[in-house]
């Protein structure tokens, strides 16, 4: 079938008032956006959203169409199967008769069928692919200059430059990679609470030769004669890193009594490599894990774990990344192969014992861990307030008065986490 009747009939499936669910507020988590800018004449942008569902038993996903844009919508994808939905712009009267009772006036939504209902504690993860025109937003100046001017009230964010152009301004720190057809990126995690007001400006590469990083030179002018130095590369040439706005874990500790030396956690992952069955948690040396479990997000079934130690290991012909010894210990998450196109959301569950890095001292709580993914958050215990922090976190209060310290690390590496607390 050619895509576009394929786009045709899931664009007019049929979503009617009369399957309207209970009422609920809308929740969602685990945004990503990406902006593909397009020729410039055209102020127009692609939009790639990927979003996470989480209002328990909801059958739709509503997404607010920004006013002021021209917006078309190309496609929608249930990102667990990989298959496309069925969607249709809805304005806010029909969304609230769709059960979605935070709908506002004025405004119109895309309104999205999930593959299945949102399991109770879980996600369905949708991918948006849509078009906007926004003249306010994307545009050239005389000099030829192009500009994405716009407020954005997502964390994680990319921004794509036509090809052909050189990021020359960016006013909130971003990652930058030349992309595999040459286009350059520009991506970025929000740490704060308010939207970025996000400007990005590209330039027209005048040449092949600074295209490929080179300079121009006239043939009537003659090479300079140069002297070769043996000299060690101690630089990376070949460093490579991931776009940190775009990872997807997210890990959570609740810290028990310090006394306990003990911490649960949940740790939230998605897996997309085709044919990969298996998720490894490989123990920290000085830490025991307990109480492993796992969850499949998308669908709310309960997964196969085991805990796996020394001989054992090597026995079942596991590799963990690093040899085998007989304190070696992974936890292991088995699931159905991942399909092509497909992917799983998993959250895994275990308890953690470390005296070394969590322990009562001279009646303080001390914490002292390094984490080395994007997004983690350490909860205090229950009657303990925080007199310590080295590296800068949001800090809020949960419903049950615990305090809770939000880290986000936008830069490749780790971050070495140093908490204190007294007792309240």
């Amino acid at each position: 079938m050619r895509p576009s009747l394929l786009l045709l009939a899931v664009a007019v499936a049929p979503l009617t008032p009369a399957n309207a669910q209970v009422e609920f507020v809308q929740t969602q988590t685990d945004d990503y956006t990406r902006y593909e800018l397009l020729a410039p004449e055209t102020q127009s942008f692609r939009i790639l959203y990927d979003v996470s569902a989480t209002t328990p038993g909801a059958r739709y996903y509503f997404n607010g169409l920004r006013t002021g844009s021209e917006h078309t919508v190309d496609a929608v994808y249930d990102l667990h199967s990989g298959r496309e939905l069925p969607w249709r712009v809805v304005d806010g009267t029909e969304a609230r008769s769709m059960g979605m009772r935070n709908a506002r006036d004025g405004q119109d939504y895309l309104a999205v069928t999930l593959a299945r209902p949102v399991p109770a504690g879980g996600q369905a993860r949708v991918r948006i692919d849509k078009t906007y025109r926004d003249t306010a937003s994307y545009w050239r100046d005389e000099a030829g200059a192009v500009h994405f001017d716009r407020l954005l009230g997502i964390d994680r964010n990319a921004v794509v430059l036509p090809t052909g152009y050189e990021l020359v301004a960016a006013n909130h720190p971003v990652q930058v990679v030349k992309e595999a057809d040459g286009r350059i990126r520009a991506s970025f995690m929000n740490r704060g609470p308010a939207a970025v007001p996000l400007e990005i400006v590209g330039r027209r590469l005048r040449t092949a030769g600074a295209a490929t990083g080179g300079r121009a030179r006239s043939a009537s002018v003659p090479e300079r004669a140069t002297t070769t130095i043996a000299v060690p590369v101690t630089a990376r040439a070949d460093y490579r890193f991931s776009e940190r706005a775009f990872e997807n874990r997210d890990i959570t500790y609740f810290l028990q009594q310090p006394e306990t030396h003990s911490f649960k956690l949940f740790h939230d992952y998605t897996e997309s490599r085709p044919g990969v069955d298996r998720y490894l948690n490989v123990v920290r040396s000085g830490s025991k894990a307990s109480d492993p479990a796992a969850v499949a997000l998308d669908t709310g079934e309960p997964l196969r774990v085991e805990t796996l130690r020394g001989g054992a290991i090597a026995g079942r012909g596991i590799d963990i990344g690093e040899p085998v010894t007989d304190s070696s210990e992974v936890i292991v998450i088995w699931f159905d192969p991942v399909g092509e196109g497909a992917s799983l959301r998993l959250r895994i569950t275990e308890t953690y014992t470390d005296p070394g890095r969590y322990l009562l001292q001279n009646g303080e709580l001390l914490w002292d861990r390094s984490f080395g993914r994007a997004r983690n958050t350490v909860v205090l215990p229950e009657g303990w307030y925080l007199t310590a922090n080295a590296v800068p976190a949001v800090i809020t209060e949960s419903d049950d008065g615990r305090i809770r310290l939000r880290y986000v690390n936008d830069r490749p590496g780790s971050i070495e986490v140093f908490i204190k607390a007294e007792r309240r």
